[in-house]
């Protein structure tokens, strides 16, 4: 019953994307679709993703981040969309700290506030007092485990039936990022792996003084609940009266927000993976507070190198640079032609070069690189989907305070500040890595060698020269 409901619910949307795309779904041009019209489906699409529930929600956050597959205004749109509901009523939560703790919340905490603090689709949160520490107890709603794995075996089905009716990339690629937000949403679903977190960054910023992780309890964590230091701060979407005041300098808050996410993504390889405004305070002292540790992921070595490789081109301007790593880090599939891979990474480029564009310019050259990106087989890897999402944050809390805010310009000093230690916490590794790393090249060249020589054989091989190459290869003959 669960599958025709929420069939009936998306296929409309599922249709109106195959017809913008083929006016005949299988055969013929794209149609014209006016802006208005995709804003007024967008809001449909949100309304009706709200309604599903909190795996549907869940999942939406992470399309919010997919340029590849969604364009604007679908990506704005589901983007404010948030996990808010109703608080459990009175009693609930104070039955699971029961169940989990085998204590009354009253004979546990010196102090427990039955009022929550906040409520989500998966858990909530109170505020309590432990051994002279004021704390937070965050409580997982009870049933959500069965209504997650029950919407996500849904998910798949429809999925499937999908790819039967409508092979192709987009397809494909949501099936993909539907597997691995599968794999992501049990991390949420079990406190103690979201305590492991916690302990894990809290380690990794011990030394930034910049930036705040709370302490975890944990003598007081279970699947169903855990508990962490309070700590007081204001929302990072909220902080009008304190950038109008003087006391926060906007130039500044971006920078901590840029060099926190790099660090994490590029240095520690443990990256929080839940990037939004409620998971971002700024307490007293300025200082950026993360919170919600739910869904963190590791980043392996190689990834990382290849990523500090493609920011440093990018920060260079070394346009071929920037597309080799796209192409190694498994970005691009390699019958994409490189010529018009070279025009879209020439306009993001540009724009980031200059501080004299207004924040509507960047916005209409990033359109239209997006949009091409859009049309092209890109595989993004999970990593970079989550990393995308702390990118759409960044820009977006710029452009809440400063509407002529340029987040690639911003980023420009962040990164070349960066840029030494980058390397040197990616490359310095012991012998033995390094054995394996090169090892691991050297298998990859052979099967490489080897697929090419395959290919040749059976006349497989094919070689593609975008028109602007041949012209160039003329001109130098």
């Amino acid at each position: 019953m669960r599958v025709l409901v929420v069939f009936t619910r998306l296929f409309p949307f599922v249709l109106a994307f195959l017809l913008d795309r083929r006016r005949f779904i299988v055969f013929g041009r794209p149609r014209r679709v006016s802006e208005e019209r995709h804003r007024r489906r967008a809001a449909r699409l949100t309304r009706t993703v709200a309604d599903l529930g909190p795996a549907f929600i869940k999942l939406a956050q992470v399309f919010a981040a997919r340029a590849d597959i969604l364009t604007e205004p679908y990506l704005s749109s589901i983007g404010t969309l948030t996990d808010q509901v109703p608080p459990l009523p009175p009693g609930v939560a104070e039955a699971v700290i029961l169940g989990e703790l085998g204590e009354d919340a009253t004979g546990v905490f010196e102090r427990f506030d039955s009022e929550p603090l906040a409520a989500a689709s998966l858990g909530q949160v109170h505020r309590a007092s432990y051994q002279g520490r004021e704390v937070v107890v965050k409580v997982l709603r009870p049933g959500v485990e069965e209504v997650v794995r029950r919407d996500l075996i849904v998910s798949f089905r429809i999925l499937f039936l999908l790819n039967l009716l409508f092979p192709g990339h987009h397809v494909r690629a949501i099936t993909a990022i539907v597997s691995e937000f599968s794999k992501r949403i049990s991390d949420e679903l079990d406190f103690r792996e979201e305590a492991r977190n916690a302990a894990t960054l809290k380690r990794n910023f011990a030394a930034e003084p910049k930036v705040v992780v709370p302490g975890v309890v944990a003598e007081l964590v279970r699947r169903r609940v855990l508990v962490l230091e309070y700590v007081e701060g204001t929302r990072i979407d909220r902080l009008q009266q304190r950038l109008a005041s003087g006391e926060l300098r906007l130039d500044r808050l971006m920078a901590t927000m840029a060099e926190m996410y790099i660090k994490m993504m590029l240095e520690d390889g443990v990256f929080h993976a839940d990037p939004h405004a409620g998971n971002l305070l700024v307490d007293a002292e300025g200082r950026l507070v993360l919170l919600d540790f739910g869904m963190v992921l590791q980043v392996e070595r190689e990834t990382r190198r290849r990523l500090v490789e493609a920011v440093l081109a990018a920060a260079r301007q070394d346009v071929d640079g920037l597309i080799n790593a796209f192409y190694e880090l498994g970005i691009l599939d390699p019958d994409v032609d490189r010529g018009t891979v070279r025009d879209a990474a020439r306009s993001l480029m540009a724009i980031t070069i200059r501080d004299d564009l207004s924040s509507r310019q960047v916005q209409q050259v990033v359109e239209q690189v997006l949009q091409t990106f859009y049309e092209w087989p890109l595989i993004l890897p999970s990593n970079l989907v989550y990393f995308g999402r702390a990118a759409v944050l960044v820009e977006g809390i710029g452009l809440r305070y400063d509407p002529e805010f340029n987040a690639l310009a911003a980023a420009r000093p962040v990164v070349a500040r960066s840029a030494e230690r980058l390397m040197q916490g990616v490359l310095e590794q012991d012998p033995r890595a390094r054995i394996t790393d090169w090892t691991q090249e050297a298998i990859t060249a052979v099967r490489t060698v080897r697929d090419l020589v395959r290919r040749v054989e059976r006349d497989e091989l094919r070689v593609r020269s975008h028109p602007r190459d041949t012209l160039e290869l003329q001109r130098f003959l």
